[in-house]
C-alpha cells in the first residue's frame, strides 16, 4: 500500500478559538442570519472538543432549521457546533448503538446559525483573518451515494479532527436519499448540485485571507466534485483565483473514459489524488450496474494492464486494498483506516511544492 508518512498536525488552533466560535454560534442573530434553535438532544457538560462547521448544502430546508433530503430550489448555509469525545478514536464517528447519546462518548450536534449567503461569506472571511500558514486553509468535503445529513456532518468532524487539519472544515451536502437503492434519485440530486458547488467554490475562491481551497470527495460525490472543476475549468475559473489545493478523491464512482475526459480539463490547474482498493465492494455493484464499465475507485495497481492506465492519468494514487477495516462493503476505507487518515493530513499540511511532487503511482 501506498502511504504518505506524516505526524498529524495539532489542533491547539481550533480549541484556542472554542470559547468565541461557541458564542458565535449559540448567540442570537444579526442581519440576516436566524438563530434554528437547535441543541443536541442529551444534556450534559462539554466533555471534548467543540468543532465549528460551515455548510453549504442544496436539501430543502425545514421550518425547524432542520434540512431534509428533497433538492432545494437555492443553495441554504448554516454553521454547526459539533461536540467530539475527548476519548475519540482515529477513524471512528462514536455513536450509541442503543440509548441515549452522551457528550462524554459520542459526536453531537451542539447547535447552529442558519445564515444568508453574505452572512456565509463574511462568517468564513472572519474566521480566516488573522490565520497564518495552512490554518488559512479550507477543507471542502462533499460526501457520496447513501449518505444522511448527520453521517456527514460527522464525518468531516472526524476526518478534520483525525488528519490534524487547523483550517476551516466546509461540509456541501447535497440530498442524498441515504436509501440503498435510490441510487438513481441520488445521481439526479448530484448532478442537479453541480452549479451550487460551483458557485460555493467560487465564492471561497474570493474570499480575502483565504489559504488554499482542499477538496475531499467521497464515492458519487467525487463525480459531483469533478463535473464541477471541470466547468470550472472551461469557464477559465479553474485554479479558483490561485486557491485551489489538493483534490482528493476517495473511492471515486466514476467511468475510467469520463474520468479521464474531465481530468483532461481539470488536471492543468488541480492536484488530483485517487483513494482506490480492488476490493470495495459498492463499486463492484456500480460497475455492474453500469454495464460492467470500470469504476476508478476500484482500479487494481498490482494487475499489469491496470497499473499502466494509472500511469497513464498522473494522478498519486493511494492503494488501500485488503486495509483492515469495520465496513463489509469497504467503501469508507479512506476516512475509518487511521493509515489513510494520516495519508489525508499529511497532503494538507505539505506545502504547494511538496504537493507537487510523485504525483504518478509508484509501485509497492
Amino acid at each position: 500500500m501506498i502511504y504518505l508518512s506524516a505526524s498529524p498536525l495539532s489542533g491547539k488552533a481550533l480549541k484556542l478559538l472554542v470559547s468565541a466560535l461557541a458564542l458565535l454560534g449559540l448567540a442570537a442573530c444579526s442581519g440576516g442570519d436566524r438563530f434554528s434553535g437547535q441543541v443536541a438532544a442529551s444534556p450534559g457538560p462539554m466533555t471534548g472538543e467543540i468543532m465549528p462547521i460551515f455548510i453549504a448544502t442544496t436539501r430543502k430546508m425545514t421550518q425547524d432549521g432542520g434540512v431534509s433530503a428533497e433538492l432545494s430550489p437555492t443553495t441554504n448555509y448554516l454553521m454547526n457546533l459539533i461536540s467530539i469525545p475527548k476519548e475519540h478514536k482515529t477513524g471512528v464517528i462514536e455513536r450509541p448503538s442503543f440509548g441515549s447519546e452522551s457528550r462524554k462518548s459520542h459526536f453531537v450536534f451542539a447547535g447552529q446559525r442558519v445564515l444568508d449567503h453574505e452572512s456565509f461569506k463574511n462568517e468564513l472571511a472572519a474566521q480566516l483573518s488573522g490565520r497564518v500558514g495552512a490554518s488559512r486553509d479550507v477543507l471542502v468535503y462533499v460526501h457520496g451515494f447513501n449518505t444522511g445529513y448527520d453521517e456527514a456532518r460527522f464525518r468531516i468532524a472526524q476526518i478534520a479532527t483525525d488528519s490534524g487539519f487547523t483550517g476551516v472544515p466546509v461540509l456541501f451536502t447535497w440530498p442524498s436519499q441515504n436509501k440503498m437503492f435510490a441510487y438513481g434519485a441520488d445521481k439526479d440530486n448530484a448532478t442537479a448540485s453541480r452549479d451550487d458547488l460551483n458557485s460555493v467554490l467560487s465564492d471561497l475562491g474570493s474570499l480575502p485571507g483565504i489559504g488554499r481551497i482542499h477538496v475531499l470527495a467521497h464515492s458519487m460525490g467525487t463525480w459531483l466534485t469533478m463535473e464541477t472543476l471541470r466547468e470550472l475549468a472551461i469557464g477559465g475559473r479553474g485554479d479558483l483565483s490561485g486557491h485551489l489545493g489538493e483534490v482528493m478523491l476517495a473511492a471515486p464512482d466514476i467511468d475510467l473514459d469520463v474520468f479521464k475526459q474531465q481530468l483532461a480539463r481539470v488536471g492543468p490547474y488541480a492536484r488530483v489524488s485517487i483513494f482506490a482498493a480492488s476490493d470495495d465492494k459498492a463499486l463492484s455493484l456500480s460497475s455492474a450496474l453500469a454495464g460492467d464499465r470500470k469504476r476508478v475507485g476500484a482500479l487494481d495497481p498490482s494487475d499489469k494492464d491496470q497499473r499502466a492506465e494509472i500511469s497513464k492519468l498522473g494522478v498519486r494514487v493511494y492503494d488501500l486494498s485488503n486495509t483492515d477495516t469495520t465496513d463489509f462493503f469497504r467503501h469508507g476505507t479512506f476516512a475509518e483506516a487511521p493509515a489513510a487518515v494520516r495519508a489525508i493530513g499529511a497532503q494538507l499540511a505539505a506545502g504547494p511544492d511538496e504537493a507537487r511532487q510523485s504525483q504518478s503511482f509508484q509501485g509497492q
